[in-house]
């Protein structure tokens, strides 16, 4: 998420409270989860198996709970609670903003796009020419719609992220500043639901389809032509590549990446990493071809010891 303008640290830290180290005017340009940052942008970190990566990561302000010695060409912003300070931001650079229409006035809509009765269309929406919005979507505050794009009814676009952090007193929520991004020609099923991301986009690219009641978690990316079936789960942060088709019920987990051109077979359950341009199956999804070729000689086994008899 960048900054209207760019900050000085001395402000950012004025807005939290917080001590930090370096110029007071080291320049601040926004902030991040690590997997996103850039140069400019702020990142926390507040578990000590993490400092490293974070103060080694392209972002050059790191909100931390921990004195350290401070990179350089890097500043830190010294919080005791680097999570709810990273909240503190995000509250005030992309605080909620309440609707009081079913469209609100600041959104933009192109040529020839039809909304249907009921459905919402939340702040600074831009939705291109030529869409059919179905009753009952509700799309929140900064979604962009590409042209030719397809939403049935009740899917909802930019819900918070599912992220929290566990304390006594229960689950504390990183607040999501982010969007969902849609490009051309998507066609998006009923019931679906698309988390934005918590401070960058989840973004489904041009030409995908998804199926009825299909989820995509916070930050994930979907590629061009990609073919996603019914009550697939997609955590966060995933990245699906162009031209993968995923058939019904299967789940992902967090920060993977399936490759170019994949298929994924129904109910199979993706927990880490697949290459492009195979068919997989199975929990843990394996190549399919191999998988089904060992069921077929674990059904052998009986024949094999009758042989041996």
């Amino acid at each position: 998420m960048k900054f209207p303008k760019v900050y000085p640290l001395k402000e950012i830290a004025a807005i939290i409270g917080t001590a930090y180290v370096g110029d007071d005017n080291f320049p601040v340009h926004g902030m991040n989860e690590i997997h996103v940052v850039e140069p400019g942008d702020i990142v926390f970190v507040d578990h000590p198996k993490y400092y490293d990566k974070a103060l080694r990561s392209a972002a050059t302000i790191v909100l931390i709970n921990k004195e350290v010695d401070c990179p350089e060409g890097k500043a830190l912003l010294i919080s005791d609670d680097p999570f709810r300070d990273f909240n503190k931001l995000t509250r005030h650079f992309r605080p909620f903003m309440s609707s009081n229409a079913s469209i609100s006035p600041s959104a933009e809509i192109g040529e020839g796009t039809i909304i249907q009765p009921n459905a919402f269309i939340g702040n600074n929406v831009k939705i291109g020419k030529n869409c059919l919005i179905h009753s009952n979507v509700a799309i929140y505050d900064n979604t962009i719609i590409g042209d030719n794009c397809m939403i049935h009814a009740g899917t909802v676009l930019g819900a918070d992220a599912f992220y929290y952090k566990k304390r006594p007193e229960g689950f504390d929520q990183l607040l999501s500043g982010g969007r969902v991004v849609i490009h051309d020609n998507v066609g998006i099923g009923a019931l679906c639901t698309i988390d934005k991301g918590v401070t960058g986009d989840t973004i489904i690219g041009e030409g995908t389809k998804l199926d009825n009641q299909v989820h995509l978690g916070h930050d994930t990316v979907v590629g061009k032509k990609c073919l996603i079936a019914a009550q697939t789960g997609i955590a966060g942060c995933v990245v699906i590549e162009d031209e993968v088709t995923i058939w019904g019920q299967v789940g992902s987990a967090s920060g993977i990446t399936i490759g170019t051109k994949a298929i994924v077979h129904a109910q199979a359950g993706v927990s880490k990493s697949i290459e492009g341009g195979k068919t997989y199956w199975g929990t843990p999804a394996q190549e399919s071809r191999e998988t089904l070729k060992q069921m077929a000689n674990v059904k052998r086994i009986p024949e094999l010891f009758e042989k041996l008899k």
